[in-house]
């Protein structure tokens, strides 16, 4: 989970790689009304989202391996809703970096729908994982080899 251009995508894709699981994007389960507003630079409003998070909980709760799906799950409310869809334990993962950062990442990715007009609303719309959900945030300056480390190391695994 995290702002757009924080690397869900690459951590979620090595990540389920070395969890021998699967790898889901996210942004694939967005309706395309969703992914034409934010491709103008519109932020979506939580009626747009309640349909994708529907689909995001729908899709790890069909899933009988281990399995990873790239979400911006920004607010506590979004994480819950994906919790009540699957009824059981998910972990969230917070990819957490400075807003320059994230923006540099994202001017460095060409084609991507969501442009960088958009992370200011993510910014201010992100609620980090607060102590009494089961979730980690890691740094994302650090090499992926370090964040995948520290996940593994995180989920009892080496």
């Amino acid at each position: 989970m995290g702002v757009s251009g924080c690397g869900k995508s690459t951590v979620g894709v090595a990540l389920a790689e070395r969890l021998g699981g699967t790898y889901v994007d996210g942004d694939d389960l967005h309706p395309a009304e969703n992914i034409a507003k934010m491709s103008i630079g519109t932020p979506l409003q939580d009626t747009d989202r309640w349909p994708w998070l529907d689909r995001v909980g729908e899709a790890l709760a069909s899933r009988q391996e281990t399995s990873i799906i790239g979400c911006s799950a920004l607010k506590r409310t979004y994480r819950d809703r994906i919790r009540t869809n699957v009824a059981e334990p998910v972990l969230f993962i917070h990819l957490s970096g400075t807003r320059e950062e994230i923006a540099r990442r994202m001017r460095n990715r060409p084609g991507h729908f969501m442009p960088a007009s958009l992370l200011d609303s993510q910014f201010a719309a992100l609620e980090p994982p607060t102590l009494d959900e089961y979730a980690v945030t890691v740094a994302i300056d650090q090499p992926l080899v370090e964040i995948l480390q520290e996940l593994t190391g995180f989920i009892g695994m080496s």
